[in-house]
């Protein structure tokens, strides 16, 4: 984690104490966030981000900035103070208050944001599984809380038994997702990613590769997927805004397949994808240093 966070309208030192004791959405994770790539000091994406958010924050009742600009504004002075041109960007939004732990004169919410340095993911990813880790019946499905301890349970559990990732089953024994990224599969030039109905985050990367990212030759959309598609696919991929396209080197139990470059070439224009947008969404007076 860089020095600076982001503590409402003020940037802090990380090590300041910020929080109380009566903020029951820190105590009982009840609030929203959102991990943002930051490039060429552009946070990439961002309206997605946003929308995701906002629209979390109405289903699970968190209290939630009525503004984009206001998060935006904010979170570019952090990237500034942390020289986090190109970096992870993590941003939560805290619901404060709740009953007879709400403190006199609180905030309904609080804003936090903190940077990190870029991960290095290796080449490919060794992937466990985990049955009934999704439950896909849950009116609550597709938040992205920061009620986040089963998947960092699911995902520590896996690293221990020498995994990288773990893919989650629902209830149904669907493939829904992984802890922190979410799975397609690559038969011929069709890539299939799980629907929304399996339990899985809808996560940005998974939005772009759904809606804008094209490559020619290759369709990508949505259908329900099973360990025995993994098997069959040609390719096997995970996708999160920190790990871009990371192809699957193994999956627990199953013999899966590499071959083929569809996934290849997904990745490269994903990667002019982020390019482009960082290019378009500079700010003037950093346009002009790099001109």
């Amino acid at each position: 984690m860089h020095r600076f966070v982001l503590h409402n309208d003020e940037i802090r030192e990380c090590g300041d104490k910020l929080l109380s004791a009566g903020q029951m959405g820190v105590l009982g994770g009840w609030g929203v966030f959102s991990t943002v790539r930051v490039s060429a000091g552009v946070l990439i994406a961002f309206e997605r981000h946003w929308a995701r958010m906002e629209r979390d924050a109405a289903r699970l009742r968190v209290p939630f900035p009525s503004e984009p600009d206001y998060m935006r504004a904010r979170l570019l002075r952090l990237i500034q103070a942390n020289h986090a041109e190109n970096a992870t960007l993590r941003v939560v939004v805290v619901r404060n208050g709740n009953g007879k732990w709400a403190a006199r004169g609180q905030r309904t919410f609080d804003l936090v944001a903190l940077t990190a340095e870029l991960t290095d993911w290796g080449p490919a990813a060794r992937l466990a599984v985990e049955p009934n880790a999704r439950f896909a019946g849950s009116p609550y499905t597709g938040t992205k809380s920061t009620s986040w301890v089963l998947n960092l349970l699911y995902l520590e559990q896996a690293q221990v038994r020498g995994f990288d990732e773990i893919i989650l089953l629902n209830e149904r024994g669907e493939v829904s997702e992984c802890a922190s990224a979410n799975i397609f599969v690559c038969q011929g030039s069709e890539v299939w990613t799980p629907p929304l109905s399996s339990g899985c985050l809808p996560g940005v990367t998974r939005e772009l590769l759904l809606s804008e990212v094209r490559a020619e030759g290759i369709a990508v959309g949505q259908r329900t997927l099973h360990l025995e598609d993994l098997e069959q696919a040609d390719e096997v991929f995970i996708t999160s805004v920190t790990r871009d396209l990371l192809p699957a080197a193994s999956v627990e139990g199953l013999a899966i397949r590499r071959r083929g470059e569809v996934r290849g070439r997904l990745e490269e224009a994903y990667r002019r994808y982020v390019e482009v947008y960082a290019a378009a969404h500079r700010a003037p007076a950093a346009a002009e240093e790099r001109s």
